[in-house]
């Protein structure tokens, strides 16, 4: 193997590529030695640190190596394994090492419509389910009384780019259900234009659009039969942009700011909406048409003006990735067939919030996610995200002399086990950077610490697809610039960071960290 293990793997991914995988979707590449015998891979009295920040994809990959029930495949039975979280995605996880624990958002929307006993459903689809209930919900899984969440599963087994659709005839139907139940608050996600956002396929994105128009359409018009003041918006950009300034498949997230529409059928004036709005206005938003009182927690404003004395039902739409772009072909919300999108938001009050960068807590100019969107929404206030908190530690030092961190890498030291970095091979992600790991190794070499084994997940949304193996040397040109760690194996972030209980996916990864099961490369 030379140097610390990146040629090594960049090729490897290169003759992937030529075999027709992704970055994206990538099946394990592990490393072997000249026996053939695999390198670093976790065994029982080693450490791990999950290098990523941010939670609804790194719970399955953290409960193969962690929950004492586990039904899903047969485990290496580990007695004595250190699994360190970076951040608390979740909490079940409260009982172990969390270098950066969260401080939960108390006085949310759901809470005040629970507290004012009134009824709520929340509805989304398995890819976005975390985001109506923990994220929507301040960070708190506990159940609320008086709320209902319906998760239906998003397809399965197939390219998300060939159903574009995704299950939003069954969420649509769900939501038509609670309207007719009489819910007070309504509150339904549609994964569409994130999920097909992230692909590269044009026509996806534009039947995508439609797709969301169509269902959108319909819900609506059964919401003001019953009454309902229907808010319409979105938790951050990524559909309204096709391609990149370079011509290719734009994929990510952007910084565009989102559409806010209101629909209220029973107005007898003009409904008055305020302008230069951020997420955080949505939830005093749908207090104020409630008729609950604001608490004192919630810095954002209502964004109506008009009088709802005495309350009303509410319809909260939130259209994931739906972003507002230019009103030509490069985008493909406007390109595609939308009458009832165009219908609502041309017939009804609208404007603009602002969904990324200081506007949802995260660093200046940097784009909105859904986990920032959907906290920041439902909390009526500006949360600052796991990105600046780390990112700041970094800068001011206060990173590596993290207590959770400094006992890790000293216990693997004086008992002569190995440390283990999974870390998400990106610059910018929302879900982590690579600067973790590399400050991490730093610390190992200061302790002393000789077997530190880096295990990279290709991002390929967050990076351009095929930059893995140029993302690999520099890394590795950092690690020797440190001189420590060794990179020992890679898979796609569609493998080990699932959402949607795939679990033959996470089982090849696991197998691949811990047995070296995946295509062997030297």
């Amino acid at each position: 193997m030379s140097g610390r293990g990146g040629r090594n793997l960049a090729e490897a991914v290169r003759k992937a590529y030529s075999r027709g995988e992704t970055d994206y979707k990538m099946e394990p590449l592990v490393l072997v030695d000249g026996g053939d015998r695999p390198v670093g891979k976790i065994r029982d009295g080693d450490s791990v640190i999950f290098c990523c920040r941010r939670g609804e994809r790194e719970i399955e990959l953290t409960d193969a190596f962690t929950a004492e029930r586990f039904p899903y495949f047969e485990r290496a039975g580990f007695k004595n394994l250190n699994f360190v979280l970076l951040t608390l995605y979740h909490e079940k996880y409260a009982e172990m090492p969390v270098a950066f624990a969260p401080v939960k958002v108390k006085d949310t929307l759901a809470a005040c419509v629970s507290g004012a006993g009134l009824k709520q459903l929340h509805v989304a689809e398995s890819e976005k389910f975390a985001h109506v209930t923990f994220f929507f919900n301040g960070g708190d899984s506990s159940p609320i009384p008086g709320e209902d969440d319906v998760k239906i599963p998003s397809p399965r087994g197939i390219p998300f780019e060939e159903v574009p659709e995704l299950s939003l005839p069954q969420v649509a139907g769900e939501v038509k259900k609670g309207i007719a139940a009489g819910y007070d608050f309504i509150l339904v996600n549609f994964a569409n234009g994130d999920v097909i956002g992230h692909t590269a396929n044009t026509e996806a994105k534009i039947k995508c659009a439609e797709s969301v128009s169509r269902y959108l359409g319909e819900i609506a018009e059964e919401a003001k039969k019953r009454g309902y003041v229907i808010a319409v918006t979105a938790d951050h950009g990524n559909l309204e942009i096709l391609c990149t300034g370079q011509g290719k498949p734009h994929v990510a997230h952007t910084t565009a700011p989102v559409p806010f529409v209101l629909v209220d059928p029973e107005a007898d004036s003009k409904v008055i909406i305020a302008d230069n709005g951020i997420l955080a206005d949505v939830a005093p938003t749908v207090l104020h048409i409630l008729d609950i009182p604001k608490p004192a927690a919630m810095s954002g404003t209502s964004i109506v003006h008009n009088n709802f004395a005495g309350g009303r039902r509410v319809l909260l739409v939130i259209l994931d990735g739906w972003g507002l772009g230019a009103e030509d072909d490069s985008n493909p919300i406007f390109t595609a067939r939308t009458p009832a999108w165009d219908s609502i938001r041309e017939q009804n009050p609208h404007t603009s919030l602002r969904a990324s960068g200081g506007a949802v807590g995260l660093q200046e100019g940097k784009p909105g996610n859904s986990e920032a969107g959907h906290l920041n929404m439902g909390a009526g206030r500006i949360i600052t995200q796991d990105d600046v908190r780390l990112d700041g530690s970094m800068k001011d030092g206060s990173f590596e002399k993290n207590e959770v961190f400094m006992n890790t890498v000293k216990a693997c030291a004086e008992q002569g086990s190995a440390l283990h970095l999974l870390a998400l091979l990106t610059k910018k992600s929302s879900h982590g950077s690579i600067d973790y790991p590399l400050a991490l190794l730093r610390m190992a070499k200061e302790q002393g610490l000789e077997d530190v084994f880096v295990h990279l997940i290709f991002d390929g949304r967050s990076t351009e697809p095929g930059s893995a193996p140029d993302l690999v040397m520099e890394l590795e040109a950092e690690m020797e610039k440190i001189g420590a760690g060794r990179i020992v194996d890679g898979v796609g972030r569609g493998m080990a960071l699932d959402r949607d209980q795939n679990w033959e996916k996470i089982k090849k990864v696991y197998d691949a960290l811990v047995s070296g099961k995946g295509a062997r490369y030297s």
